[in-house]
């Protein structure tokens, strides 16, 4: 089994049980000991992954850390493990892993409540665990990039020596992808001025970085959906060169479609955004979707009467409709595509049902 399978597996197993799982303890052995044996780890071996493993030291005389990976006899990798309804931010967790750290050879650490998983190391102290995390897992919503990173501490392929490279340069890619996030959305001050600078002579004064602001937002916007429609479009060229039964495949996001109906790039970011949340859950090529002149719908086999969701997004007030028991449509607003990511549970279980029974729901018109 691929190793990305292998992590499938767990996810698809955590999210089936998540709900009942009601201890920290359980959520130890029934979600954090398979991603370890995942990753290639015996966890019936003590040798090699050792439970209750203490960090001795002369402060910390009896502590111990929920399991440390072993090679050679030498710790590597501490976990420390939290119940799974718990947030990690909390600054005892954190501190309580710094201690661990400290008090072992181990050059890198784990926190996790068996769903996020923060990775530590030491690139600014040796042996004094770093404040930030260098790589963060969450093994409900993963990517290929993030499962390329993760394999990297698997037993196939696991270096420390390598790692702690890898490591420092992972972390200075995090807070850089971190500041450009925060400038996408807030841009700073001195931010705008760098770009403004180049097309305006007169003084930065406040009104003018001000206005400069609302600009460079817009900007911004039409950049990435220029970026998103360019994809678009080399992946339906993609589609004209093996798709041998179509000599013409329309473009949705070309305004001359057939019936006045144009997929904006918003519509397609949210059904991307809904096949990366229920990729778990049901094959990929099944979630399809239908536009229409009034919504954008997300269908399972390209059949309305499998509709997982309803978008309404080319208008100021947006929302996401789901079924109720009547088949009746409840909408429900949204103030960003980022809030779809609210409703995981509902358009998982939607799917999941819709995957597995023949019965389809006609949606009641509102």
């Amino acid at each position: 089994m691929d190793f990305i399978d292998a992590v499938k597996d767990v996810a698809q197993h955590i999210e089936r049980l998540k709900d009942s799982v009601q201890t920290e303890q359980a959520a130890k052995t029934a979600f954090v000991l398979p991603l370890i044996q995942a990753l290639g780890y015996k966890i019936f071996d003590t040798t090699e992954v050792c439970p209750e493993y203490i960090a001795a030291t002369p402060g910390l005389k009896g502590e111990k850390v929920d399991y440390a990976i072993l090679i050679n006899g030498v710790p590597s990798i501490l976990i420390e493990c939290k119940f799974h309804k718990n947030d990690l931010a909390h600054p005892k967790n954190c501190s309580q892993l710094f201690k661990y750290f400290s008090a072992t050879q181990a050059r890198f650490s784990v926190l996790t409540n068996g769903i996020h998983y923060w990775f530590y190391t030491d690139t600014e102290k040796t042996h004094i665990m770093d404040e930030k995390s260098f790589f963060e897992f969450n093994i409900l919503d993963f990517n290929e990039s993030s499962i390329n990173e993760l394999k990297k501490f698997s037993r196939e392929v696991f270096n420390p020596d390598e790692m702690a490279s890898c490591a420092r340069q992972l972390l200075y890619k995090k807070e850089i992808n971190r500041l450009i996030s925060e400038q996408f959305t807030n841009p700073s001050p001195d931010f705008v001025k760098l770009f403004a600078a180049q097309v305006y002579k007169g003084h930065m004064v406040a009104p003018v970085v001000e206005k400069f602001t609302e600009i460079f937002k817009g900007c911004l916007k039409d950049y990435i959906n220029e970026r998103i429609n360019d994809k678009l479009r080399s992946a339906m060229d993609i589609v004209d060169i093996f798709d041998t039964t179509k000599t013409d495949v329309p473009d949705p996001l070309n305004t001359e479609v057939i019936d006045t109906i144009v997929t904006t790039a918003d519509e397609m970011e949210s059904f991307y955004i809904i096949k990366s949340m229920l990729r778990d859950v049901i094959e990929l090529p099944r979630i399809q979707y239908k536009d229409t002149k009034n919504y954008f719908g997300v269908n399972i086999d390209g059949k309305s009467g499998k509709t997982i969701c309803r978008l309404w997004l080319n208008s100021e007030k947006k929302s996401i409709g789901f079924l109720d028991i009547n088949n009746k449509e409840v909408k429900t607003p949204i103030n960003s595509l980022d809030e779809i990511y609210k409703f995981a549970k509902i358009l998982k279980d939607r799917a999941i049902f819709l995957a597995k029974n023949k019965i389809q729901a006609e949606v009641t018109e509102q």
